[in-house]
């Protein structure tokens, strides 16, 4: 299968390594000349547990450079996702697949606009990587990653695509309710991302404090409320996995709270603001969600203040 990163930041940059340290044949591209740049020249050098290992992988930032390809992999930001999904269509041709495993709901929604709804598939992964500088990336730890066909035509791409990716050592299931797998995702990006990010607190502090973790909980069972209205179908008490996956990311700073921390544009208008948003539809009320959503929208408003 030949595969396309398009979007070769942290997680980019990771499951391209991934692939790659496999045999797959895949390419990173990436508006990102330095680190396209970086990598050409010297490989992407991959940290985990104190170790570095080199991997040897084409990098461009010209998708002309790439041409037609099995899968274009989509891992840019929620707010790149039009121009990612115009990318993804030359890319993938009329026979290819694009897969997003992006933060935040709606991203799929685009690339379905884009090309035929069977040829896209979404999903989550627990994999977690950090950006160090051109050419290099930390594995911040590893986990399971589950996709699903965006419509029912597709789930013979979703399993292909999961075989390719077990075979590289990347544990991938393959779903036929891939809507719940985000919605539960979402959950834990409500619960977290914006709390940390407006505190400057890493994600196991969320769990320090009664009032932290009651803001938390507000918001997540919001999300449920609306998600109920959806039809979505939940498992488990979400509220209890937010403060799991908290403690077990601990020392980590959120993804939303690194953005902040790099005064560079957030994902909250595909996470908090995607629950006001489908709220306001559902003629629901969702008030913690639209205070940490304004919130943040401000905070970056006035980066250059």
């Amino acid at each position: 299968m030949n595969i396309a990163m398009i979007g070769a930041g942290a997680m980019g940059s990771l499951f391209g390594s991934l692939l790659a340290g496999a045999g797959v044949s895949v390419t990173l591209l990436d508006i990102r000349q330095d680190h396209v740049d970086a990598v050409e020249r010297h490989g992407l050098t991959v940290e985990k547990g104190g170790r570095r290992l080199t991997v040897r992988i084409p990098a461009t930032t010209d998708p002309e450079a790439i041409g037609p390809v099995d899968l274009a992999l989509v891992f840019v930001k929620s707010t790149h996702t039009d121009a990612a999904a115009q990318t993804a269509v030359r890319l993938a041709g009329s026979t290819g697949w694009v897969l997003t495993l992006q933060n935040g709901m709606g991203n799929a929604d685009i690339l379905a606009k884009a090309l035929e709804p069977a040829r896209v598939v979404a999903g989550t992964t627990s994999h977690g990587a950090t950006f160090l500088q051109p050419g290099a990336i930390r594995h911040a730890g590893a986990g399971e990653t589950v996709i699903g066909p965006w419509s029912a035509a597709g789930m013979s791409a979703a399993e292909a695509i999961a075989d390719v990716f077990n075979r590289a050592g990347i544990p991938t299931r393959a779903v036929a309710d891939v809507h719940a797998v985000l919605w539960a995702k979402l959950f834990v990006n409500v619960g977290i991302n914006a709390i940390t990010a407006l505190t400057g607190i890493k994600n196991g502090q969320l769990l320090d404090l009664k009032q932290t973790r009651d803001l938390a909980r507000e918001a997540v069972n919001e999300a449920v409320a609306v998600a109920r209205a959806r039809g979505i179908s939940i498992q488990g008490d979400p509220v209890e996995t937010v403060f799991r996956t908290a403690e077990a990311t601990g020392p980590n700073r959120s993804s939303m709270g690194q953005d902040v921390d790099q005064r560079r544009l957030t994902e909250i208008t595909a996470i908090n603001g995607y629950i006001v948003r489908t709220a306001n539809d559902a003629g629901i009320a969702v008030p913690v969600n639209r205070a940490l959503t304004a919130l943040i929208e401000t905070l970056q408003a006035h980066y250059r203040a």
